[in-house]
């Protein structure tokens, strides 16, 4: 994982596999929080078929948009918008008459090439929810990678679902540029004849079969490391999950992981978005918005919670 992109910014992916589990809210306080410490950040709304990014902003929808990135070929450093909040720009993710499905892969490297050159230290990328194929590209291509889920049984497994297939995406990636990619399309096709009941037997069959493939799975592995938060606790016994899921992560799937912290439900949260405020900046002393702040400390140090 590198430190940062290649014109001096940082890139921050939050993804997840469920909708409505709060990443755009997270996502909108951390770089509030960012901003406020100084730093020149950009949000960057990439849930190009639902964007509302500004409303948790306080903004309305700016009429610059991805779109012109895509279709027109407008540099993004020319769509950026101001929120209105010190240090914070915006990247909406407004498509207009774009089709998601449609973009291609060299498009997404393009759109990644500039995000490196834009004028901030830090990068913050709102990813729409499911395993489309957009989705995890876009999430891989960043610096740093952050998973958000809810105490609840299937927004978990949503979770884990998202990270088995954003991993082998980046498995696929890598064994397509080492001509390895048939041997591993052979594999998967035959798990089922070898009795490989999970993930992580699966990537112990794939060593096996290929001291190169096994090589590159541990360079895969190396260079892939989840930060978890675990958002709308409500117990106190809620905390803990996101260790359990470090462990699952660990034991079920072999994907090394960080629990990076959590934030109580807050029905202050619904009268934000409601009233089109910005939480960190209408209740910046609440409980919330000191475990927003403690969260973004984590990322940034590769702290966690403790047990």
């Amino acid at each position: 994982m590198t430190a940062h992109g290649e014109g001096g910014c940082e890139i921050w992916a939050i993804g997840g596999g469920k909708g409505g589990i709060g990443k755009s809210f997270l996502i909108s306080c951390l770089g509030t929080a960012l901003a406020g410490r100084g730093k020149r950040v950009v949000l960057v709304d990439a849930d190009l078929g639902g964007a509302n990014l500004h409303s948790l902003l306080g903004i309305g929808r700016p009429k610059a948009s991805l779109t012109s990135f895509f279709e027109k070929k407008v540099p993004l450093a020319e769509l950026v918008v101001a929120t209105g909040i010190d240090h914070l720009g915006l990247l909406t993710g407004a498509i207009g008459s774009l089709d998601p499905d449609h973009i291609k892969y060299t498009q997404k490297l393009k759109f990644f090439g500039q995000i490196k050159k834009l004028d901030a230290e830090y990068v913050l990328i709102d990813l729409g929810a499911g395993t489309h194929f957009n989705t995890i590209d876009t999430f891989l291509l960043a610096d740093r990678l952050l998973v958000v889920t809810v105490p609840e049984i299937t927004a978990i497994e949503n979770l884990y679902f998202f990270l088995k297939n954003t991993f082998f995406r980046k498995l696929v990636h890598a064994c397509t540029e080492q001509g390895l990619k048939e041997l591993l399309r052979k594999a998967w096709l035959d798990r089922r004849r070898h009795n490989i009941q999970n993930f992580i037997e699966f990537l112990a069959h794939l060593r096996g079969l290929s001291p190169r493939l096994e090589r590159l799975i541990e360079e895969q592995l190396d260079t892939f490391t989840i930060q978890i938060v675990l958002n709308q606790v409500k117990l106190r016994q809620d905390i803990v999950i996101g260790h359990s899921i470090r462990s699952v992560c660990k034991k079920y799937y072999g994907l090394s992981s960080r629990y990076a912290g959590y934030v109580e439900h807050d029905d202050l949260v619904p009268r934000c978005i409601n009233n089109r405020q910005s939480f960190m900046q209408a209740y910046p002393a609440s409980r919330s918005a000191g475990q927003i702040e403690l969260v973004a400390d984590n990322v940034l140090t590769g702290g966690e919670v403790s047990l």
